[in-house]
Formats: structure tokens, C-alpha cells, sequence
């Protein structure tokens, strides 16, 4: 038993060495805001409830330092960032754009985003119902013809 317990301690201790990358970048050429006018209370909106998981600038607490969380986080950032990402709106086409555009409206009027995982320990990101219109609003005049 003794063995065991020392594998395993030995194992979470050479995990700590396999870093994924971090979800961070200071250039925004293609950023949402360089091509589309952003209200500021969508603009809050998004920084606070979406931009860690849908943009390339995340706030890592401190437990994402700690393997094998740091994984399953940079997985679920870059799977989010698959979908949709703000820091490269500019460089989507219009089907492209029409395509994620349709998606945001679907996944906020049906309430699932954000990921309720997500709200468990982002308390702040939870989104009201005036919160959900004004997205949804929003999107709804981005429609790209």
C-alpha cells in the first residue's frame, strides 16, 4: 500500500511538468471591435461571461496551474474558441460569420451558455434575462447578407 501511495505521489508531482500553452495573446488585429461597432454593455457582457472560453486572452485562476485541471482547462478553452472567437471575427468569412451568428442566438436564447461548469466557479459570469436579450438583440443585427 505503502508503494502505491508513493506512485502516485510521484506521478502528480512529474504531471506538474506537462504545461499546455496558455490561451494569451496582446495583438487583436482581428478582433470584433475592429470591424463591427460593440456596444459597451455588450462589450462587458462578453468580457465578463464568454472571453475566457471565446477569445485568445484568458483569466487563468490560480488552479489552472495545477496538472491534470491545467489540461482539462486548455482543452475546453480551445474546443470553445473551435465555435467561436471574438480575437478573430475579422478574419471569418460571411458564412462563416452567418454561421456563428446563428449559433450565438441559438445557445442564448436557450440558456446554455454559458457552460453551467463554467458558473460554478464563475459566479460573476452568470448571465440575467436582460443580460440574454441584449446579446441576443445584438447578434440579431449582425446578420451578414
Amino acid at each position: 500500500m505503502k508503494k502505491v501511495l508513493i506512485a502516485v505521489v510521484v506521478i502528480l508531482v512529474l504531471i506538474q511538468f506537462i504545461r499546455p500553452e496558455k490561451n494569451s495573446s496582446i495583438e487583436n488585429k482581428n478582433d470584433i471591435s475592429t470591424v463591427l461597432q460593440v456596444p459597451e454593455d455588450v462589450k462587458e457582457i462578453i468580457k465578463t461571461s464568454c472571453a475566457d472560453c471565446h477569445t485568445n486572452n484568458t483569466k487563468y485562476p490560480w488552479y489552472s496551474e495545477i496538472a491534470p485541471v491545467s489540461w482539462y482547462l486548455a482543452q475546453h478553452v480551445n474546443e470553445g474558441k473551435e465555435h467561436l472567437n471574438f480575437s478573430e471575427w475579422a478574419a471569418y468569412n460571411k458564412n462563416q460569420r452567418n454561421h456563428v451568428l446563428k449559433d450565438i442566438i441559438e445557445e442564448l436564447t436557450e440558456h446554455e451558455m454559458p457552460l453551467e461548469s463554467y458558473l460554478i466557479l464563475h459566479k460573476d459570469a452568470k448571465l440575467s434575462d436582460s443580460q440574454y436579450s441584449i446579446l441576443v438583440d445584438w447578434a440579431k443585427t449582425l446578420k451578414v447578407e
